[in-house]
């Protein structure tokens, strides 16, 4: 059932693309919107990924207007990551749409299954954050993701 639900909302959001951003990106956009602020060096971490291609991955998001590098007041050296304006306008207008769509299959459900599924999302969530706690591994989402 979990494989049928991850594939049917994986079609579902599909319909809202996360286009001109790829999964990799979009992935970086999350971090970076939980995570103001961090290195690329974090960032890397985060992704379980390679300085050098987290660098090329955050050239071409602030290429696209969604990053901003901005050196770090205590080492100029070290650049700090910032969501742009751009980058959070996207993110919003990516979860509306989603959300447009998971609406949408919610109303051809019956209330009492509706209720259903919020305590079961909601049990979810929770075990969720204890899992991604317990291995020290950065959030990159929330409950209103």
């Amino acid at each position: 059932m979990t494989s049928t639900a991850a594939e049917l909302l994986e079609v579902l959001w599909g319909r809202a693309s996360t286009a001109p951003a790829s999964a990799s990106q979009l992935r970086v956009l999350l971090i970076l919107e939980h995570h103001d602020g961090i290195n690329l060096r974090t960032l890397a971490d985060s992704l379980a990924s390679t300085p050098p291609s987290t660098s090329r991955l955050c050239d071409r998001l602030q290429a696209a207007g969604f990053v901003e590098r901005v050196a770090s007041p205590a080492d100029r050296r070290e650049l700090r990551l910032h969501l742009s304006g751009r980058g959070r306008a996207f993110l919003a207008d990516l979860r509306a749409r989603r959300e447009e769509e998971l609406q949408a299959v919610l109303a051809l459900m019956p209330a009492a299954k509706r209720t259903a599924l919020l305590e079961g999302l909601e049990a979810f969530c929770d075990a969720a954050a204890l899992r991604i706690h317990d291995t020290g591994a950065p959030e990159s989402g929330s409950r209103t993701a």
